[in-house]
């Protein structure tokens, strides 16, 4: 896809590797939507980059924050042609603990925001991008989902982290071919 004049909503986009994307979309000429719950990093990044950037408070795991952010895209922006899924959360925590079971407290939350804020952005993103003209090659939008090794190679700690990465990296083909019709691409 042609960077350039384009619109992308990056999900965990004010720090780590959210960041760096949001750096090379918006070097490369395109439009950059940081979706993150951390206010002030993401607005001194959008201050930043400048005109082409915005920040939007974004939940990934709630519909209407994720709403928001894909709506400030089209109304800021006038489309949306990419999203990348980098929010996230690494809990490492073992099943046992020194008092006996750890608390299902903090596996729910990592399966919350790895693998269903994912999934959330996808929905809402695609959505959006169902609106777009064809491109020449009749290409729409494209969508990345951010994985990890420890999906499948997850290390003592990370039953969590590595249950949300192994969902991403299983839904992501599903979608790919649900999604390819209508000229989405997803990886």
């Amino acid at each position: 896809m042609e960077i350039a004049g384009r619109t992308f909503l990056v999900s965990g986009g004010a720090s780590g590797l959210g960041a760096a994307c949001v750096r090379a979309l918006a070097a490369a000429g395109g439009n950059v939507v940081i979706a993150d719950l951390n206010q002030p990093a993401g607005e001194r990044l959008a201050a930043e980059l400048g005109p082409g950037a915005r920040f939007a408070p974004t939940d990934v795991a709630d519909d209407a924050s994720v709403q928001a952010a894909v709506d400030l895209a089209m109304r800021t922006f006038g489309a949306l042609h990419g999203s990348i899924q980098c929010a996230g959360i690494a809990l490492a925590e073992k099943v046992h603990g020194k008092d006996g079971p750890n608390p299902l407290d903090g596996f729910l939350k990592t399966i919350q925001v790895n693998l269903v804020g994912t999934y959330n952005v996808v929905r809402l993103a695609s959505s959006a991008m169902l609106h777009n003209e064809p491109n020449a090659s009749g290409e729409r939008g494209v969508l990345v989902n951010t994985a990890s090794v420890a999906a499948f190679d997850g290390q003592i700690g990370q039953s969590a982290y590595t249950a949300s990465k192994g969902g991403v990296a299983a839904m992501t083909l599903p979608l790919a071919r649900e999604l390819a019709r209508h000229g989405i691409r997803v990886m």
